[in-house]
């Protein structure tokens, strides 16, 4: 992904979240200097790599399959003093743009469309697992709000504003956005975006960068 690109899309995703009345803290507006300046007190947030995230997933067609992310909280790697059992995040699913099939092996995550009535709608595609990792072909159980709901085999699971599902581990999970653009969140365990996610068809989970102009702002895995 070229610099400019992301620089752009990051300033749209905080329009996004602005408008949809989602706050983010302090430094989410960090500029590389103050990252630089603020380096010693901002440990936790270096350690843990809060902040910004985004990635084309080596695509090269961002718009279509993508996703923009920003980490509230997590414990990656746990220590005395930022040790946290929970992790959040926030994320701008474009319309259309996909997500691809991963599962993971310790996350259990809700994913939660946090957008306003009217807005996007998360079009959830599931599939259990095999011992080998593959796609399995019975239906299984998933939860949506503390309901339980039987799921075939590559069905989809559509969230509107307010609506949520709880995905365990081993559950591969694919989602795109349909009617617009959706505010997602995601409320887990632990993430490990390094070691713990398992994608159906190998890709990159972070983007190489073109550096065609100056950042705005630092991803998470820049400091």
């Amino acid at each position: 992904m070229k610099r400019s690109s992301i620089n752009r899309y990051l300033a749209e995703a905080a329009t996004f979240f602005a408008e949809n009345y989602f706050t983010l803290p302090p430094f989410a507006s960090w500029t590389p200097k103050d990252w630089q300046q603020r380096r010693k007190e901002a440990t936790e947030l270096r350690t843990q790599r809060l902040g910004w995230d985004i990635t084309d997933f080596n695509s090269g067609n961002f718009e279509t399959r993508g996703l923009t992310l920003f980490t509230l909280r997590n414990s990656r790697p746990a220590t005395p003093e930022t040790a946290k059992p929970y992790a959040e995040k926030i994320m701008q699913v474009r319309n259309g743009q996909l997500t691809p099939f991963h599962y993971h092996v310790k996350k259990t995550e809700d994913i939660i469309n946090r957008g306003r009535a009217g807005n996007g709608r998360l079009a959830v595609q599931l599939y259990s697992s095999t011992r080998e990792g593959r796609f399995a072909n019975d239906p299984f159980i998933v939860v949506c709000d503390g309901i339980s709901r039987s799921v075939e085999a590559g069905g989809i699971v559509l969230l509107g504003p307010g609506e949520s599902i709880t995905l365990p581990p081993h559950l591969y999970h694919a989602f795109h956005a349909i009617d617009g653009d959706a505010l997602i969140g995601e409320v887990s365990s632990t993430n490990d975006d390094d070691t713990d996610n398992y994608f159906y068809e190998p890709t990159g989970r972070y983007p190489e960068i073109e550096e065609d102009e100056p950042p705005q702002f630092l991803l998470c895995t820049e400091y």
